[in-house]
């Protein structure tokens, strides 16, 4: 996938600045471990660090038009583009000659055919930064769905920019500062697209392209969510998700290194490797594909089901690899594992904001770890949730009628909102307001269709909602913490043919026999087990040790005693009610639960020292 970095000033000789532009590409070595690169000018440097997944050899970046053509654009690129192929033999039919295999080229080269219209015609998952000499201008972009993460920080004579804040922030003119709304962004559960939580910070919003000149910059849309009459009967919608599916999986496993699956035994990762273990064997291989899990060890006979899981992931995920014939890896964890201090600390920097909720990303970058000891690609089944109707707030009253967001309805049943509450921090930030605020512009940037109104207009709010909102949290956590141990993670659920697809498919539709996600289901009757077609949605799995809610008490005591920055935030008389509370009163875990404030407090305590961030509150 790659990580990418670079400045651009039209006040400065940037030739005589290569050492900054270095250091900020080598905050990214995680993202691109085999080789690295850059190309400067007068008044712009591009960096690169790649991790080499089509042509091994040839696909080197930053990457010119020519060798030697120093008056043509060059590109820094991250991710991937599965229709690249197809977009090289259309360009070879335009006259346009091809030096190496990879997609960069095909990218660069569509630049140069079409300009900044060609981002229309690329599918896949990237972000990426063009140079062009010849009008001194940059364009930065971002995949449809905002897959793949990228950053800018505007200057007084032009940008700096990169994959990840870590990047800018090793600029030696940018400092870290928070101020109260960056605050709200990391305590309210809400994730505002464009906002870089940092004062001085952006996103490249999703499916757009910036370009920066001498004169200003300006922005367009590429691609957005239209509302749209759907006209298929059931029949062929269903036929229609499976033959989307079947297509867009096949494309992502285009690559010249190994390609497994992550499988939890739920729905979504079991499609992904059933997909993908019929369409490598139609191709002829004959090695079965690889499929990991994740466990906690003892997790079975600790586990006591709740609002979120109902049973745990392992012996499902057992029975689908024998299913589909793929090898499984299961990687168990214990409570040791996920309490390690360096890999907490390595998934602060991974996300380089505190905003971790809980055990999950822990687990996530070993289980990521152990996958790229033997691959270098997977695929993952984020956003099926957000797309068919997965989550309880899609099929609970409460959390429908919601006059918020509606994750935000489990995020007070467990005790999530009351931990904030009782610490003070929830009225002290204005969190009330502020999430009214994000929930008001949300709603009027959903696109709707004529005539729809009642419980089908507001369904289509709450797709909208969570693949624009929730779903780009997750996306960029799975990025992220897949990229620090070195692993492209490619997602075929945001493929954005059947985003629109299903976008637009009417909510009776996608709950025609009661079930979350009946449509997907239905689209999978007969290529996976009853038992795991017919399974409740879990969520990714969280340790219920009793162990692992102890040792974060000490981790909370810890830092109420040491005068630690935490305590500029809430007081410690306040966080010591919240250990006041009984032992087990932490004991489940996910980004809505009581247990995932103390995780955000001792991550906020630890990032503002790490990061050396100034907080304006």
């Amino acid at each position: 996938m790659c990580g990418l970095a670079g400045w651009v000033s039209y006040g400065r000789d940037l030739r005589e600045y290569t050492r900054t532009a270095s250091t900020m590409t080598e905050t990214m070595v995680c993202r691109g471990p085999d080789a690295g690169g850059l190309w400067s000018s007068q008044h712009a440097v591009l960096g690169h660090r790649r991790l080499s997944i089509i042509d091994l050899e040839g696909g080197r970046q930053p990457m010119a038009v020519a060798e030697g053509a120093d008056d043509l654009p060059v590109i820094t690129y991250t991710g991937e583009v599965y229709n690249f192929q197809e977009l090289r033999e259309e360009l070879r039919g335009l006259g346009h000659e091809f030096r190496t295999s990879s997609d960069t080229e095909v990218v660069l080269r569509a630049y140069l055919q079409w300009g900044a219209d060609f981002a229309e015609r690329l599918n896949g998952i990237y972000a990426f930064a063009i140079w062009d000499p010849r009008s001194e201008e940059l364009l930065l972009v971002r995949d449809r769905m905002g897959v793949k993460p990228l950053y800018y920080h505007p200057t007084e004579d032009g940008v700096i920019f990169g994959s990840e804040l870590k990047a800018i922030l090793a600029h030696e003119d940018v400092e870290a500062v928070i101020d109260g709304e960056g605050l709200r962004e990391i305590f309210s559960i809400v994730r505002t697209p464009g906002h870089g939580v940092l004062k001085g910070m952006y996103e490249v919003l999703p499916a757009t392209v910036m370009r920066f000149t001498k004169d200003g910059s300006s922005s367009h849309r590429y691609w957005e969510l239209t509302a749209r009459e759907h006209t298929d009967d059931l029949d062929t919608t269903i036929d229609t998700v499976r033959e989307l599916l079947e297509d867009i999986v096949d494309r992502q496993l285009i690559a010249d290194v190994t390609v497994g699956t992550l499988l939890s035994g739920g729905l979504d990762s079991s499609a992904i490797t059933a997909i993908a273990a019929k369409a490598l064997a139609e191709k002829g291989v004959t090695e079965p594909i690889r499929a990991f899990s994740v466990n906690f060890t003892g997790h079975e006979e600790r586990f006591e089901a709740n609002v979120q899981w109902a049973d745990p992931d392992t012996p499902y995920a057992i029975e689908v690899a024998e299913h589909v014939g793929a090898e499984h890896i299961i990687v168990e964890l214990d409570s040791n594992d996920v309490l390690n201090d360096e890999v907490r600390r390595q998934v602060l920097r991974a996300q380089d904001l505190p905003v971790s909720t809980g055990d999950m990303e822990y687990s996530l970058l070993l289980l990521c770890r152990a996958l790229k000891e033997r691959m270098t690609v997977a695929l993952s089944g984020e956003a099926a949730d957000e797309l068919f109707g997965g989550y309880t707030w899609f099929h609970d009253e409460e959390a429908v009628s919601l006059d918020s967001f509606p994750w935000h309805h489990p995020f007070e049943k467990a005790g999530g909102i009351g931990a904030l509450q009782d610490i003070g921090l929830w009225d002290r930030l204005g969190l009330t307001e502020y999430i009214k605020q994000r929930y008001t512009e949300a709603l009027q940037q959903v696109p709707r269709l004529a005539g729809e109104s009642g419980h089908e207009a507001r369904m289509r709010e709450l797709t909208f909602l969570n693949l624009t909102r929730w779903e780009n949290f997750l996306l960029d956590r799975k990025d992220r913490i897949s990229m620090a141990a070195s692993l492209e993670v490619r997602v075929p659920f945001t493929d954005h043919r059947l985003v629109e697809y299903v976008y637009n498919t009417p909510w009776a539709m996608k709950n025609f026999d009661g079930r979350e996600k009946s449509l997907l289901r239905a689209a999978m009757r007969g290529v996976l087990p009853d038992s795991v077609l017919d399974r409740k949605k879990n969520p990714y799995p969280s340790t219920q040790d009793l162990t692992y809610e102890l040792e974060l008490r000490k981790r909370v005591e810890a830092i109420i005693t040491e005068g630690a920055p935490v305590l500029g935030l809430v007081g410690e008389a306040d966080i010591r009610r919240l250990l006041d509370r009984p032992e087990g009163a932490y004991a489940v875990g996910g980004p809505w639960s009581a247990r995932a404030v103390l995780e955000r407090l001792v991550e906020f305590n630890t990032w503002v020292s790490d990061y050396d961030v100034t907080v304006e509150l």
